[in-house]
Order: C-alpha cells, then sequence, then structure tokens
C-alpha cells in the first residue's frame, strides 16, 4: 500500500492581522465566518454532494495521483485527500478549520497560516490547489506572489472559483436554507483571474468551465453537465470555472540540453542524405535517430550507407521498426533516445530540418512545454498541400482545440518537439487514452494537454515534396482522425 510521506511538522502560525491595515475589516470577517462554520461545514457538503463530487472529479484529472500538493484554503482536508498526494500539504488560516483536518486526515499535514503571510520552509509542490478560494482573499495579488517560491518549473497553479454570472442565483440559495451562507466576497471573472496571473509571473496554459446543474436530477443534470455545459457559447453559463497556470521563471540554466532528432521513414531513400546533411547542430550534442518502416524501395539500405559514411562526424543511430505505422516508429525511437529534447522530423522534409532550431530555442528558453509545427500561417503551394489538405487540416486544428481547450491551429504538422521528461509521463499514462494513435502525433498532443504541459506553435514555411509519394491514404485514415476524436471527446472534453 502507498505510504504517504510526511516531514517533520511545522509550527502554527495563526498570523495575527497587524493593526489596522487597509484589508483589516474584510479579512477579519472572512476569518470569523469559517471559524462559525468549521463543525457544520460537513452538513452542507453532504446536502450539495453532487456538486462538491464534480470538484473532486475535475481536480483528479488535472492532477495525477502521489504528487506533491499544496492546497490554500483546505478546509476540512476532504479535497486535498481525495487527490492520493505523494505530499499532502493543507493550509487555512481557521485554527478550527485546521484541527478539523488533522483529525479527519491524520495522514496528511494542516497547517494555520495566513495566505499572505505563508511561510513554509522552503518547500516546493508539483501542484497548488486554490479551489473556491480566491473569493474570500484580501489580495489576492500577494498572495500569489507569496506561492512562487513553493514552485518549481514543473509547478501547476489550478484556481478554481465561481462564475460571477451566478451571484444572484447563488444568494437566492443561501437565502432558502439550500447553500452555505457566505460572507462578503470577491467575484471576478476569468479574464480578472487571468489578468492577476500574469502580472505575478505565471502563464495560464488551460482554461475551461463546466457544470450548468449544481443538484442532482436524475437523468436531466448528468446529460446537461457531461454535453450540453461543454458547448460553445453555453459554457459560458456554467457555475463553475478553472484555470491552470505555470509560473515563468525566465530562461533555462546556461547549460544547454542535448537533443534527439527522430525521423520515420519509409519510402523515402531519395531524402535520407539530404535529411543527414541539412540538419543543424542542435543544443550541446545532437543525435539522429533514423527508424525505417519496412519500405519498398531502398530505404534502409541508404540509411546504412548514409550512417556509415557519416558517422564519424555525427551521432547517428538506426532502427528497423518491427511493427506498423508513424506512431510505432516514434515511439520505438522515443523509447531508445538519450536527448534531454526528444524532435518529430518528417523524412519527406516538406518541414525543412533547417527550421528545427527555431523549435529548439522555444522549448529550451521555456517559453513553451510542447512545440507543435504550424503549416497554416505562411503561404504554401498547392503542389505541397492541396485545397482539400488544407480544409481537413484546418477543420481538425478548430476540433482539437475545443477538445483540448487549448488553441491550436495545426494538429496534423508531424514536427513535434517536447522535453524527454514530459513524454516519459505521456508513456507511462498512456493506458486513459488507448494505444490506437498509427500516426503518433495525438497520443502526444492528448497526453501534453492531460499533463498540462504549456503548448506553442511554432509556424513554419511548407515545402513541396522532392522524391517519392505521400504515405497518407487520406480518406482512411481520415476515418480514423474522427474516430480518435470521439474518444477524446470522451476522455478529455466531456469526461
Amino acid at each position: 500500500m502507498w505510504k504517504y510521506r510526511r516531514r517533520a511538522p511545522m509550527p502554527d502560525r495563526p498570523s495575527p492581522i497587524p493593526p489596522n491595515p487597509p484589508d483589516y475589516a474584510f479579512k477579519e470577517e472572512i476569518q470569523k465566518h469559517f471559524e462559525a462554520v468549521a463543525y457544520s461545514q460537513q452538513r452542507w457538503r453532504r446536502r450539495n454532494r453532487y456538486y462538491y463530487a464534480d470538484i473532486e472529479a475535475l481536480c483528479r484529472f488535472l492532477i495525477p495521483a502521489h504528487s506533491r500538493v499544496l492546497q490554500i484554503g483546505s478546509g476540512n482536508g476532504d479535497l486535498l485527500a481525495s487527490l492520493e498526494p505523494a505530499v499532502g500539504l493543507g493550509v487555512d488560516f481557521s485554527p478550527s478549520m485546521v484541527t478539523l483536518a488533522r483529525e479527519q486526515h491524520p495522514e496528511l499535514q494542516f497547517l494555520c497560516q495566513d495566505a499572505e503571510q505563508l511561510d513554509l520552509e522552503g518547500q516546493t509542490f508539483d501542484y497548488i490547489l486554490l479551489v473556491g478560494v480566491l473569493g474570500h482573499l484580501a489580495d489576492i495579488q500577494s498572495v500569489l506572489e507569496g506561492l512562487r517560491p513553493c514552485c518549481h518549473r514543473r509547478t501547476r497553479v489550478v484556481a478554481v472559483f465561481h462564475n460571477y454570472l451566478w451571484e444572484p442565483l447563488l444568494r437566492l440559495g443561501e437565502r432558502l436554507g439550500e447553500r452555505m451562507p457566505q460572507p462578503a466576497q470577491n467575484w471576478l471573472s476569468d479574464t480578472d483571474v487571468r489578468n492577476l496571473f500574469a502580472i505575478t509571473g505565471y502563464t495560464v496554459v488551460k482554461q475551461g468551465r463546466r457544470m450548468l446543474l449544481p443538484r442532482r436530477v436524475p437523468l436531466v443534470a448528468d446529460w446537461l453537465n457531461r454535453y450540453a455545459a461543454r458547448l460553445p457559447l453555453i459554457e459560458h453559463l456554467c457555475l463553475t470555472q478553472y484555470l491552470v497556470a505555470r509560473p515563468d521563471f525566465g530562461p533555462q540554466p546556461a547549460a544547454l540540453p542535448t537533443c534527439s532528432v527522430i525521423v520515420p521513414a519509409r519510402n523515402e531513400a531519395g531524402n535520407i542524405r539530404a535529411a543527414v546533411e541539412r540538419l543543424p547542430a542542435l543544443g550541446s550534442h545532437t543525435e539522429l535517430l533514423f527508424v525505417e518502416g519496412n519500405s519498398q524501395d531502398d530505404t534502409w539500405q541508404v540509411i546504412g550507407e548514409v550512417a556509415r559514411e557519416y558517422g564519424e562526424r555525427l551521432d547517428i543511430r538506426v532502427f528497423k521498426q518491427k511493427g506498423k505505422g508513424k506512431g510505432d516508429a516514434v515511439r520505438l525511437a522515443f523509447e531508445q533516445a538519450k536527448g534531454d529534447i526528444l524532435m518529430i522530423l518528417d523524412a519527406d522534409l516538406t518541414v525543412p530540418p533547417e527550421d528545427l532550431p527555431k523549435f529548439y530555442a522555444v522549448i529550451a528558453s521555456g517559453r513553451g512545454e510542447f512545440i507543435n509545427g504550424s503549416r497554416l500561417i505562411y503561404p504554401r503551394s498547392r503542389e505541397a498541400m492541396p485545397w482539400l489538405n488544407t480544409l481537413a487540416n484546418k477543420f481538425f486544428g478548430v476540433v482539437f482545440s475545443f477538445l483540448l481547450d487549448q488553441p491550436l491551429k495545426d494538429t496534423l504538422c508531424g514536427t513535434k518537439v517536447l522535453w524527454r521528461e514530459d513524454y516519459e509521463k505521456i508513456a507511462a499514462g498512456r493506458a486513459y487514452f488507448g494505444d490506437f494513435d498509427p500516426f503518433g502525433d495525438f497520443d502526444l498532443l492528448f497526453g501534453a494537454a492531460k499533463l498540462n504541459l504549456h503548448i506553442v506553435e511554432v509556424p513554419i514555411r511548407y515545402q513541396p515534396r522532392t522524391y517519392g509519394q505521400s504515405n497518407i491514404a487520406h480518406f482512411r485514415e481520415g476515418l480514423v482522425l474522427l474516430r480518435m476524436c470521439l474518444f477524446a471527446s470522451q476522455r478529455i472534453k466531456f469526461n
């Protein structure tokens, strides 16, 4: 059985409010309120269990089990415990709430501190949770700034808050005795929250809305909340809003990361030599991995000749694919790659190898964590991309932007770049989506979205092939893409 790891307990700091600060009255009122409702809160949670169960489901989707999790405004600790953290620390400024949480969840750690005066002795966390707490903070900006010492480069801050359009209905629910009474609070739009993250040094990587009907009505509530609530326009009426943000730490350390370039090749004999000759040096070391996919021409022989010819100058490794499809080839090479950064370069060279430094610069600088190529920015010839292909690319770009809640223009571009440590997490969680992607692109995109990686796109000038023909069967593979969209809709958008 998994055992929680605990540090030596830190002393509580009830954080006495200094005399007469500008926010004194607001903060004192909030503190008194939660002291008063601490032992009745559980009754209200049972009364609205449908709503709280959805919040737990959302947080479990965003936060993998066995992570290091800090929750600000942890209340009775139920939400933190539901995440099964390896290290779980809850902070609340109500002594009664902290006492209750310690009694109910002794395997976790809870501290009584004011979030504006946080002192966690240098601990850092994988996830920081702000659920229902932004409305009760006297100085949100100070709290977000104070959380930065608790972040490392991979930390994600998850903020969950109510849609301000629901304020009249929620107030009515309090008067009717259907909702726990609330003190005066901040009502923030998603634009307000995004701005607060921006001015305190965070980048929002994901945003979403859910929950049209917060009380269980048999048949109706589940359908509305799973499907109707996720539709464009209607989603703006949802009760729950959430943002996932990453801290901005500026440039990466001075040591340049190494890079592995993966080239899946099937029937591409005429492009192999050019791929090697045109590949620029990337980072402190570049390795080139060819995966040959049972070609009908002499691709395998040409790869061997080029590897021997350039072997003293370049780090070239060669593999013969046993399975089928580009996705299988990419996974084989990624498992064998040794570089810090993994890149896919299609062997048809329609994405010029000379453009790879642009991808490298974005990911190595920390300006993105999953870099996707976009062929739809610059003009391209009909020979490079016929009008029907362009239409399909735009269609799937819109569909996947909707499904992943992240803007994507060209999901079908073969050039994708990510950190090897992130790929290992994607591979470890592949069972969530299944292993049926023959292309490899969407396996990576789905996994990156599930990990809340910062996905950005780099525009490239798409070139026509100079050798051979496309290996894509457009109609058949288009049907596969549609099937994958339907599957992803159930696993991500309508989960």
